[in-house]
């Protein structure tokens, strides 16, 4: 019994040790020195990773560590206290807001960019135009050959394919495009957009649902063109579409909003004082950081910058 408390007496003081280092690295950090971890949806790894080698190039005594996760993690990391930043197409709800608040941290909201909803397909699908009913009916599975949606298709069955299923494409897809209808239960789920791209290219009858950022030709200056081994459809809000109608995501097209599918990235933060992470919330929103979005072939939000409009339709 001596032993038990002599072992329970020292677990306390490990405890106490580990939350006294922790408080004093938190401490030490500054706006631009320090460490800090952030959560942030797997779709704008890209993007985030070159804003943290451009941050941490700028700023030498500061290190971010980044996790790259669904959403729904993203949110779950922040609402727990386990970050104090996070990346990701949604504000938090009330209930989000009120369980922080009771932990006496509150949020920080700042919409960062404007982004978009890829839909690919494989080199040797020859349909590139597609509509939202029509990508509502893949969706829920009310049609599931390709001889459905295009009738002289010889692909046959349909293969719907997505990052993950807590992601943040997921979710769009449910709100967004099937609305009030179930998504279908035959779809295919990937871990990444990575995994995504790689089973388009190799399945002649795939469809995937990615985030534009992991698309753009990083060789491209102009940011009018996007990789080449898929191929991405122009997508119309109604149906018959046609080269006049239907749109694919460049950046001209997202910041007016003709492109469809369409969705924000906000940054959330809960840093209750001024330390790295509000650095980096910051950075982020300054000239030098959306620029590294502007590059990234998305639309940044809070600088005025400009982006070229060139006649890009059905390329």
């Amino acid at each position: 019994m001596r032993y038990t408390y002599l072992y329970s007496f020292l677990f306390v003081l490990l405890l106490c040790s580990c939350g006294n280092r922790q408080a004093s690295q938190q401490n030490l950090s500054t706006v631009s020195s320090g460490k800090t971890i952030i959560a942030v949806d797997e779709s704008f790894r890209p993007i985030i990773e070159k804003e943290i080698v451009v941050f941490e190039n700028k700023y030498v005594e500061a290190e971010v560590e980044a996790v790259y996760t669904n959403e729904v993690s993203v949110i779950d990391l922040l609402v727990k206290d386990s970050v104090q930043l996070a990346i990701a197409t949604r504000p938090l709800t009330n209930a989000e807001k009120k369980s922080l608040e009771s932990k006496k941290l509150f949020a920080r909201e700042l919409k960062l960019a404007t982004d978009g909803i890829a839909i690919i397909t494989n080199r040797k699908n020859s349909d590139t135009l597609i509509s939202v009913p029509q990508l509502q009916q893949i969706m829920t599975g009310e049609v599931t050959k390709w001889n459905g949606i295009f009738p002289a298709s010889k692909l046959g069955n349909i293969a719907l394919v997505f990052d993950n299923s807590r992601s943040s494409t997921v979710r769009f897809a449910i709100d967004s495009i099937c609305k009030d209808k179930p998504l279908s239960n035959k779809l295919y789920a990937q871990q990444t957009n990575e995994e995504v791209i790689e089973y388009v290219s190799k399945t002649p009858n795939a469809i995937g649902v990615i985030g534009v950022s992991w698309l753009s030709n990083k060789a491209d200056s102009l940011r009018i063109s996007f990789i080449n081994n898929v191929k991405l459809m122009s997508v119309s809000r109604t149906d018959s579409p046609n080269e006049f109608n239907s749109y694919q995501p460049f950046q001209a097209y997202l910041a007016l909003r003709q492109y469809p599918l369409t969705r924000d990235i906000y940054v959330i933060l809960t840093e209750p004082r001024n330390g790295l992470s509000t650095g980096f919330m910051t950075f982020l929103a300054s000239d030098i950081g959306q620029r590294v979005i502007l590059k990234e072939g998305i639309v940044p939000a809070t600088q005025n910058v400009s982006i070229r409009s060139v006649n890009v339709r059905n390329q």
